[in-house]
């Protein structure tokens, strides 16, 4: 459903009281986004969008300050009969610099995977309180590792669709038998934080952005995401993410390897589910599985 810039301003002057000024659409991977001088505006136009815009904006007012963008208004609005989920966010300074960052440097890489560690460090020790706690353990299914055994029944469930070789069967049934039972799971997480939802400004990163699948989990869930889209700089965000997590290397390689394998086979289970073998990203996710069984990067 297009919502158009005009309605999107309406949906602005009525939540802040005053006329926002010029509004531009923007290409986002989930929501309508609408920016304007300084107010961003999400817009979900679906039961299944409107649900993860109503997780965020729960759990915004209470997130640790200088983390996100901060939450001015959020509420619900009329489209032709149909009711559609907002919520309006102050406009931080800065760009995402991208999944696999394509235009930065190195050197800049390096500084903001330090920034960037800072600040999931401030997520991972904030302590919430019941009703944001209520909201981190609701239940979201967003494909991520959560132990040995549930590993093991996707990759039968995929094993069964018949997409997969005998050997990418074997590989992944022995990346699921070196996983641990359990994942961790007491500690917020973002559970999203590839380079394409967090803003940079010159050298510094300015913040962290859509928590839409924000949960209980295990840091390396978050430091997972950070290493595996830094594109030609992975080894330089890997240094810098061991370096100030004080896992041995060799352990924090396992539990990415354990979330890459999650991740790729529920997104192919999923693209199986509905039947769509030309979904966007499935024979990515199927070239980058047979990777992680073959001897993956992590390995």
């Amino acid at each position: 459903m297009d919502l158009g810039v005009d309605r999107a301003r309406a949906i602005l002057l009525d939540a802040l009281g005053r006329d926002p000024g010029p509004v531009q659409a923007v290409d986002s991977l989930s929501q309508s986004v609408f920016l304007g001088a300084d107010v961003v505006l999400k817009v979900s136009t679906s039961a299944e969008q409107g649900g993860r815009l109503d997780r965020e904006t729960g759990l915004l007012p209470h997130l640790p300050q200088g983390l996100t963008a901060p939450l001015l208004a959020a509420g619900t609005a009329d489209l032709g009969g149909t009711t559609i989920r907002y919520a309006c966010q102050t406009r931080v300074p800065g760009s995402a610099p991208g999944i696999d960052l394509p235009t930065a440097d190195e050197t800049s890489v390096r500084r903001w995977a330090v920034q960037a560690i800072g600040m999931l460090d401030l997520l991972h020790g904030w302590q919430p309180d019941d009703d944001a706690g209520r909201i981190l353990g609701d239940g979201v299914d967003d494909g991520s590792f959560a132990g040995r055994a549930p590993l093991e029944q996707d990759i039968d469930a995929l094993s069964a669709t018949g997409i997969l070789s005998d050997r990418t069967v074997d590989g992944l049934a022995a990346v699921a038998a070196r996983a641990p039972r359990r994942r961790r799971s007491d500690v917020p997480v973002h559970a999203d934080c590839h380079w394409g939802n967090w803003l940079v400004h010159g050298r510094d990163v300015t913040a962290l952005l859509d928590f839409e699948w924000a949960r209980w989990g295990d840091p390396v869930d978050d430091w997972f995401f950070l290493i595996r889209f830094s594109g030609a700089f992975r080894s330089a965000v890997l240094a810098e993410v061991v370096g100030a997590s004080g896992l041995p290397e060799e352990d924090f390689r396992a539990g990415c390897e354990h979330r890459e394998a999650a991740h790729l086979v529920s997104d192919l289970l999923q693209a199986s589910a509905y039947g769509d073998e030309g979904a966007p990203g499935g024979g990515r996710s199927l070239l980058e599985l047979d990777e992680v069984v073959r001897g993956s990067w992590w390995a």
